[in-house]
Order: structure tokens, then C-alpha cells, then sequence
């Protein structure tokens, strides 16, 4: 298993319509298990192939508190919605920025598992938001793209700024012998 590295907005990668997986086997299970680890490590509950730069419609998530309870799904899809709830969201893409976004309630969803069998269930909850805001990632959507363009401008602002000063320390340090 290995440590991806999570893109962070404004990074236009980000914007990519994920392509659908056509075959499930070793690499993609190899995939799973790179994602998990990076989400577990991030910390978070929920990530997109597209967040580390990867054209794979494929993401996991994990909304136990626990920690044991990941899950996988690949070229999935949402066949239905219902009812609306607003909660706040955060996203390891977008760090440090937590907004109140409405989305649906419930959510009937289509996928493959890690085996690439066909799933179908419902969800809600966390469970509905996580995957509902992972799926906007395969299409290349942000949570902050629920935003007032405002709001919007002034976190871009925030992280352009964080990466600058990031990018400056790491330049004048001192090197490693």
C-alpha cells in the first residue's frame, strides 16, 4: 500500500470527469487500498480517485467512527434522491474550510464493490452526504461550487495564499544533510 498525494483546490485536475473503470482486478484493488490508507491518513471519511489524480471513476469511503467499516465503490451512480437536508462539509482537497451545503436525504445508489459484483442500496445520513459529494469529485465538482461565488473566491484566495507561504518556508530551509 502506498500514500497518495491529495490535490488541493484551485488545482485544475480536480475539474476532470472521471472515465469508467471497464475491469475490476488486481491494480484496481491495489487502487482501493492506496485510497483508504491516503483517506485514513488524511484524516477523512470519504475519497475520490480524482482527488489524488486519477481519471478513475472509483471511491471509498468510511463514515464509521471506528474507522472498520471501509467501503469501495466503483462507477457508481445515483438512481434516485429524496428529501433535502443542509449539513457542513469539509473536504481533504479544500483544508481547513467547513460550509453548510444541502444536499438530498436519501439516495439509492448503483455501484461495483472491490469484487466488481453490482451493488444497489439506499443510503442516508452521513453515509447519502459522503457519497454524494464523492461522486461530484468523479465529475468534477466541489463542494464549494455550492457556494456563493463570493464565498467561493475568498477560500480560493486563502488556500492560493497557504500554498505560496508553504512553498516559500520549504524553499529557505536549510537542506537536509
Amino acid at each position: 500500500m502506498a500514500l497518495l498525494t491529495i490535490l488541493h483546490y484551485p488545482d485544475p485536475r480536480l475539474r476532470i470527469h472521471a472515465r469508467p473503470i471497464t475491469a475490476v482486478g488486481v491494480e484496481t484493488r491495489r487502487l482501493i487500498a492506496d485510497l483508504l490508507e491516503t483517506m485514513y491518513a488524511a484524516p477523512g471519511i470519504g475519497l475520490a480517485a480524482t482527488q489524488v489524480g486519477l481519471d478513475q471513476r472509483l471511491i471509498v469511503v468510511d463514515v464509521s467512527e471506528n474507522n472498520d467499516a471501509p467501503c469501495a465503490f466503483i462507477n457508481p451512480e445515483i438512481l434516485a434522491r429524496d428529501g433535502k437536508e443542509k449539513s457542513q462539509e469539509g473536504c481533504l482537497s479544500v483544508p481547513g474550510v467547513f460550509e453548510e451545503v444541502e444536499r438530498a436525504e436519501r439516495i439509492r445508489v448503483r455501484a461495483l464493490d472491490r469484487d466488481g459484483k453490482r451493488v444497489e442500496f439506499d443510503a442516508d445520513g452521513l453515509l447519502a452526504v459522503c457519497i454524494q459529494h464523492e461522486i461530484d469529485h468523479l465529475d468534477g465538482k466541489l463542494f464549494v461550487d455550492y457556494l456563493s461565488e463570493l464565498k467561493r473566491l475568498r477560500i480560493r484566495k486563502k488556500l492560493e495564499k497557504e500554498q505560496r507561504e508553504t512553498h516559500e518556508r520549504s524553499a529557505t530551509a536549510a537542506p537536509a544533510i
